[in-house]
């Protein structure tokens, strides 16, 4: 059955009803904290760990060709639990930082070599 503010693409069957302002409002937040505390626990690792910096390097490049694939393809794609939609031309933009981001984790990573750490006693 059909109840008000509810959709249904399929005769008979109800879509659950649409959510209000509020409940949106606090998904967004919800992702924006996910997005802080994953950030900055990345950048930890990046910054104590050359094998971590690999493994960014290859989550970007894979990233980055995603998303300009969805900008060739002009594919919209919706972000879930909102009604926010990425568009083809923020996959693009997201692409380009993406790239950059490999072309930093890579060179750190795998082209530069760290520096030896000084130890706090001498080697004899």
């Amino acid at each position: 059955m059909l109840t008000p503010g509810s959709i249904s693409l399929i005769p008979g069957v109800s879509a659950p009803p649409r959510r209000d302002h509020k409940e949106e409002g606090m998904i967004v937040a919800l992702y924006i904290a996910a997005a802080v505390i994953t950030a900055a626990g990345s950048l930890y690792l990046t910054w104590r760990s050359v094998d971590f910096r690999k493994f960014l390097a290859g989550a970007f490049l894979v990233s980055s060709g995603i998303l300009f694939y969805l900008y060739l393809a002009a594919v919209s794609v919706p972000l879930l639990g909102t009604s926010f939609v990425e568009t083809p031309q923020i996959s693009g933009r997201r692409s380009i930082v993406h790239f950059v981001l490999f072309l930093l984790c890579f060179y750190f990573g795998f082209i530069r070599k760290p520096k030896a750490k000084p130890t706090p006693f001498p080697r004899r």
